[in-house]
């Protein structure tokens, strides 16, 4: 069965479509649209780089020292969305290596949310109680430069062997106290269609696992990996949740539209985690953008991230107050469904953590005076 995108009211033109650069300008649309293609000719190298952009001197130095580190990584797609002469465009912040990753503070981790420490077994990390994280590969289409996982990923020394693959099956399949799971990386879209299948497959023979979900930026980065081939496979195991995470309304375009049209009519549900980020997102008229973008695309707004405690992301990194300002722009502005809970995930593997304005003006016994978005306030009695 093949999906046929139809829209109503013309949504999808609504969405912006990429402009191949000139490097790829000749190239095959069959190639373009082949996601293995797309992960091979990635951009790695600064020659590369220099076809697609103007870069900047900052950028050419920061490549250098920031190489080893963390490899750079940008699909052919991705790179399309890239403003070439504006080094703060909020694709380029997000792909192309800044100095200030070579910054590390003496608060920083390089496993800020200590899930190496809460592992039982390699590459599954259980914290909370019924449900746990099963990391499957290494790799992404594109290494985000604010990456909270910078030790494992693009690292082929953290690859996911079988081994670890079926250690991490045994542990969950022997705790019957895991009722959800989310399959993470790296990317668990860079897997092979069947490889994917044969861990949905074990994980829904699990009596005891109802849900599970697939952590994914390929929705954003590399949409092309929304096959027909894939979708047909994923919708045999529903209750299938999928997790994605767009920034920035300009990672909205008709090709992710596409994509996540594909897996919302194969009955998949999607949320968005997005990421605060300085310079990209960190003012509510993006976030309303965005939101709204994503409610077209039939993608829920779930989270959104207080920037981890990772090593060589502070210039990434904004105040609380950022976010918490954000969340309270929206509430009553716009629909509840736009609106997304503000969580610090906690440095040392504390958990998510709610942070929201603060709309208790005062309690006296049983009545509470309440404020609105608009500033009134309002009495409550309890009964």
């Amino acid at each position: 069965m093949s999906y046929e995108i139809v829209t109503k009211n013309n949504v999808r033109d609504r969405f912006i479509s990429y402009n191949k650069p000139t490097i790829w300008r000749d190239c095959d649309a069959k190639d373009w649209n082949n996601w293995i293609w797309q992960q091979q000719k990635r951009i790695k190298s600064m020659e590369q780089l220099e076809k697609v952009i103007a870069v900047t001197e900052e950028e050419r130095t920061a490549f250098a020292k920031s190489h080893e580190m963390f490899n750079m990584g940008i699909t052919p797609y991705y790179a399309s969305l890239i403003d070439k002469n504006d080094p703060n465009c909020p694709i380029r912040l997000q792909s192309v290596p800044k100095m200030g990753e070579l910054h590390i503070l003496p608060e920083e981790y390089e496993d800020p949310l200590a899930e190496e420490r809460d592992m039982p077994v390699p590459g599954v990390t259980h914290r909370y109680p019924d449900r746990v994280l099963f990391y499957t590969t290494h790799n992404c289409p594109v290494y985000c430069r604010h990456c909270t996982r910078k030790r494992k990923v693009s690292d082929p020394s953290s690859a996911t062997a079988q081994k670890q693959l079926e250690d991490g099956l045994v542990y969950i399949e022997s705790h019957k106290e895991i009722r959800d799971v989310v399959i993470s990386g790296g990317d668990p879209l860079s897997n092979s269609d069947e490889r994917l299948e044969y861990i949905l497959s074990r994980l829904r023979a699990m009596d005891h696992i109802e849900v599970f979900r697939l952590g994914t930026r390929n929705l954003v980065t590399l949409p092309q990996r929304i096959t027909d081939a894939f979708v047909n496979m994923v919708k045999k195991y529903h209750p299938v949740f999928i997790h994605t995470h767009f920034n920035h309304p300009k990672e909205c375009t008709q090709e992710s539209f596409d994509a996540c049209a594909k897996l919302a009519d194969a009955g998949c549900v999607i949320n968005n985690q997005m990421v605060l980020l300085k310079g990209i997102n960190d003012d509510p008229k993006t976030v309303k953008m965005l939101n709204h973008k994503l409610l077209m695309m039939r993608v829920r707004p779930y989270y959104i991230f207080q920037c981890d405690m990772s090593q060589g992301i502070s210039h990434f990194r904004t105040p609380i107050e950022v976010g918490i300002n954000i969340i309270e722009n929206l509430r009553g502005w716009t629909s509840g469904m736009a609106v997304p809970h503000y969580v610090v995930d906690a440095p040392g593997g504390g958990g998510k953590i709610p942070l929201m304005p603060n709309y208790v003006v005062k309690r006296d016994n049983k009545k509470w005076e309440l404020r609105n978005f608009r500033q009134q306030n309002y009495t409550y009695k309890e009964p």
